[in-house]
């Protein structure tokens, strides 16, 4: 996959449906009643970085105060999403220890992975940071845990989405309807091919998490080096 080439369609796509009043708004992000949960294997960028982030928010804050912005805390990307947020999902049912093992299995040895946040994408329900990797080690971990799992009877739900392949991480959410599109848009444009920062992975870690992936309902299980 050609990732500026996937991106820079994905992004003009979702404009274009921005634009014209296509896009969706998440009726759940305030719902007390939301009991979607699951667990993730996720990598969490450096302080430095989600600081280059929070500017960019900071300004589509003033534009479209009423959307969801990622906090620090709750920015990530999504190495895969082992049991995707389901309503009813329990921890305590699953063999969280034999889920550790296998996925110390899939990860590769002295990989130097690096990534890049370079430019914005979108959907038509989000804003999302464009991430770029040095080398093929995200995808082989990927690779590895869809190998391993399906020979497994594990709960797992793996790719039951989408097949990830990228490395992106969404920032903003849409809430509301917008109030002022243009301007908002204008701020994307802005920063449509900014560099956040680049920085070298150290950790996995593998979350009970919700939807959102928000620091209150977050517990981390486990934390893998590589």
């Amino acid at each position: 996959m050609n990732l500026k080439e996937h991106y820079r369609k994905l992004y003009n796509e979702s404009i274009h449906k921005i634009l014209s009043d296509g896009y969706k708004t998440d009726d759940l992000i305030d719902s007390k009643s939301d009991r979607r949960f699951g667990i993730t294997l996720l990598i969490r960028p450096p302080d430095k970085t989600k600081d280059n982030i929070q500017k960019l928010l900071n300004e589509l804050k003033i534009a479209e105060p009423d959307q969801y912005y990622y906090p620090n805390s709750d920015i990530h990307i999504t190495v895969m999403s082992i049991i995707s947020c389901y309503d009813g999902f329990d921890i305590k049912k699953i063999e969280l220890p034999r889920y550790i093992e296998l996925i110390k299995k899939c990860l590769p040895d002295n990989k130097n992975l690096k990534i890049q946040f370079k430019g914005l994408t979108a959907s038509d329900s989000c804003i999302m940071l464009q991430g770029f990797t040095n080398n093929d080690s995200l995808n082989e971990i990927r690779n590895n845990l869809r190998a391993e799992f399906k020979n497994t009877t594990l709960e797992q739900s793996l790719d039951k989405r989408y097949p990830i392949q990228t490395a992106h991480s969404t920032i903003v959410r849409f809430r509301k309807h917008f109030q002022k599109k243009d301007l908002f848009l204008k701020i994307i444009d802005r920063y449509v091919d900014r560099d956040f920062g680049s920085f070298e992975v150290k950790k996995l870690e593998l979350v009970y998490n919700d939807w959102y992936q928000r620091k209150e309902s977050v517990k981390k299980l486990y934390e893998f080096e590589i």
